[in-house]
């Protein structure tokens, strides 16, 4: 499960995090997945199974062993408690591995007084993962009346210009804007056109990164918090236009709104070295996760693909 914080959904993650770790996570010795957003403290790792921890324990001595084969104790990003819990502190995607617990205990036999040394190991598989940024797909339509004129063209570049400007203050802008023209037959109406606008609000507009510098560790909250506002901003515009065909106008203009044609849908998008894996990764579902190794991620798309190079053994790889 998830650990650390992000946008509306992430103190979930963070709770049914401390559950899998106290929880499922006992017992955990094929390796419990455990998601730690970058730059957070991981939930605390349990070195103990839940029958065990129900039962009175003899000398109990805890060996922590991270991803690259080193004793944890001591480490300045590992808090480790004296009863065996482990918190990863300000987690990095370099982080990312399996981590292994050995827990040594003591039995005495009741007849004989005998005693004898027992090892038990617990294995936990942790992946650092960022939120996605978000863009938004939109797409409206509006009437006119016909497919050849000149005004369809310019209207579109004002429409452009009237969005860029309404969510300009928050670093967001329209991209990858094109339109069509289609001639449509409705019942009871004959033929019609109309024009079909679509369009993506970006986050990333100049001036992106100037605010980022303002925000501790990662960006994508702030950013994701920017754009669903500019969202809400253009779909506020176009619901404007329908009162304004109603009871502002006379006579409806040339090129107007089709009512009800406003639709949204989200487009994500992962950073460098992270990619979305919903079957790999069932319990951090829609989450950007580490590139595990062996797998990279150049750009800004939601994919790890696989390297021709084996021997790239690190997590987060940004190129093969």
């Amino acid at each position: 499960m998830a650990g650390g914080s992000g946008r509306p959904c992430s103190p979930l993650r963070v709770l049914l995090g401390m559950v899998a770790v106290a929880a499922a996570g006992w017992g955990a010795l094929a390796g419990v997945k455990v998601y730690v957003k970058v730059f957070t403290n991981s939930p605390l790792l349990v070195c103990m199974d839940l029958s065990l921890s129900q039962e009175e324990i003899i000398d109990p001595k805890y060996l922590w062993i991270g991803p690259d084969g080193k004793n944890l104790e001591g480490q300045i990003y590992a808090n480790l408690t004296e009863t065996g819990k482990l918190m990863l502190m300000g987690f990095k995607e370099s982080m990312s591995g399996a981590y292994t617990c050995t827990l040594s205990r003591r039995i005495i036999e009741t007849m004989t007084q005998e005693e004898v040394d027992v090892f038990e190991t617990y294995k936990f598989m942790l992946y650092a993962y960022r939120e996605a940024d978000h863009a938004y797909q939109i797409s409206v339509r509006f009437t006119t009346k016909g497919c050849e004129l000149a005004a369809n063209a310019q209207f579109f570049e004002e429409l452009k210009k009237i969005l860029d400007n309404i969510i300009s203050d928050l670093t967001c802008h329209i991209i990858e804007s094109s339109y069509k023209c289609h001639s449509i037959r409705i019942p009871n109406q004959g033929l019609l056109h109309e024009l079909f606008f679509t369009f993506q609000v970006n986050p990333f507009a100049p001036g992106w990164e100037e605010v980022c510098q303002q925000v501790p560790y990662d960006c994508e909250d702030a950013t994701n918090v920017k754009v669903q506002e500019a969202r809400d901003r253009i779909g506020e515009f176009f619901s404007r236009q329908t009162y304004a065909l109603k009871h502002e106008f006379q006579t409806a203009p040339t090129i107007h709104y089709v009512d009800n044609s406003f639709s949204v849908t989200y487009v994500d998008s992962c950073q460098p070295g992270f990619g979305k894996n919903d079957i790999t990764h069932q319990n951090c579902a829609g989450c950007c996760v580490v590139c595990e190794p062996g797998t990279y991620s150049p750009n800004n798309a939601v994919t790890c693909h696989v390297c021709t190079r084996p021997h790239i053994k690190k997590y987060g790889a940004k190129f093969c």
